[in-house]
């Protein structure tokens, strides 16, 4: 639902009604993960998705039904062999949708739902739990989380249960990721009986491509349509410009190893070297592998892979930090101009980010979709 924070930021301003639809829990293959939301207004205005248009008009129906009546539910979509006009997921998988209303009043759960929304809008890191699976006087109710663990709303029930659901919010939002957790009435962390779904949003995650050639301004657009915010540094600043790098965030000219070292990064951000020249890529990458970062990526020849592990070892870089190193950059796509070489290291950054082979999927075993969340289980309907 964070995923539409503005529009529903708007909404609350202007006093208007809606209710949203939320996945919760997917099973098998799924088009949309757990946090993905389809919001339907008072007039009718629908805004998101949840299914990629299979079950969207029947949710949108109990979208409307949500606001008529009041009721917090949960729905179960399928796959239907039976009836070739019925209801559900050409997929094969199964998902659990959430559909709850939201009036304009003054209850706490009303306004951590705002606050959440808001803070969202504005681009600060929050995350929202709320229970989807439980008791029926629990179904829907919500916390707000802040990163140094301030928060709003309550889930009710046992006293140590929003102890319990802030503490699991806060991890999830330290590691920028939504998923659910299985939890007990009483506030204990063993499975049993309630399940919070905690959506996180954050700041877009970093990428940094160092090396202001024509493959980076390639590269730069690959990410921003990736959603990273992507820096270009470069020491040259008659490389490292606006004008060449129009669709960058930001455009650093400074000493890359320098830059990497005083920047900020976390376990999201990718590196991507594209300096191709030793005096610049070895002392960055032996910086960077020594990092807890996402992804460490060095554009160059088979043959400039091996002369620059050689430098790497010589300056120290241990085999395990070498390990981490993806050189030559990208999947093997047959890739030649800057636009297709963007196209495969972007495919290796994707890969690498959610497990995934690289390989085709036709004739492949492996799921297309691969469940990265803490819990990928399907509570039964209430």
């Amino acid at each position: 639902m964070l995923d539409l924070a503005g529009h529903l930021h708007e909404w609350i301003e202007e006093g208007r009604e809606f209710a949203v639809a939320t996945v919760v829990a997917v099973g098998g293959s799924a088009p949309r993960p757990p946090g993905a939301a389809l919001a339907v207004s008072a007039d009718g205005t629908a805004i998101g998705s949840v299914s990629g248009g299979c079950v969207e008009g029947a949710v949108y129906d109990l979208c409307l039904q949500a606001l008529q009546d009041g009721r917090t539910r949960v729905e179960r979509f399928g796959y239907s062999d039976e009836d070739a006009f019925a209801v559900g997921l050409t997929c094969g998988g199964t998902i659990d949708i959430m559909i709850a209303p939201y009036g304009v009043d003054r209850t706490s759960q009303a306004a951590a739902l705002s606050a959440a929304l808001s803070v969202a809008a504005h681009g600060e890191p929050v995350a929202l739990a709320r229970v989807v699976h439980g008791p029926a006087g629990l179904l829907g109710r919500a916390v707000l989380v802040r990163p140094d663990g301030a928060h709003e709303g309550g889930l009710g029930g046992h006293p140590d249960l929003d102890r319990t659901a802030i503490a699991q919010a806060r991890a999830l939002l330290d590691a920028g990721r939504t998923g659910t957790v299985e939890v007990s009435e009483d506030g204990s962390q063993c499975p049993g009986g309630l399940t919070l779904l905690v959506e996180s949003a954050v700041p877009p995650p970093r990428m940094i491509v160092f090396g202001a050639i024509d493959f980076a301004a390639a590269l730069v657009r690959a990410g921003k349509f990736l959603g990273y915010h992507v820096t270009v540094c470069d020491a040259r600043p008659v490389f490292a410009t606006r004008v060449r790098f129009p669709d960058a965030d930001e455009i650093v000219v400074d000493w890359p190893h320098r830059y990497l070292g005083s920047t900020d990064t976390d376990g999201r951000t990718v590196l991507c070297v594209l300096t191709h020249d030793a005096k610049f890529d070895i002392p960055l990458l032996t910086e960077a592998l020594r990092l807890p970062v996402a992804y460490v990526g060095a554009m160059g020849s088979r043959r400039t892979h091996e002369d620059r592990n050689r430098r790497l070892r010589e300056a120290g870089v241990s085999e395990r930090e070498l390990a981490r190193l993806r050189s030559p950059i990208g999947l093997d796509l047959g890739a030649r101009t800057p636009e297709e070489t963007a196209l495969s290291i972007a495919a290796e950054i994707v890969a690498a980010r959610h497990g995934g082979t690289g390989r085709p999927l036709t004739g492949s075993e492996t799921p297309i979709h691969r469940d990265e969340r803490v819990s990928g289980q399907l509570p039964q309907p209430v």
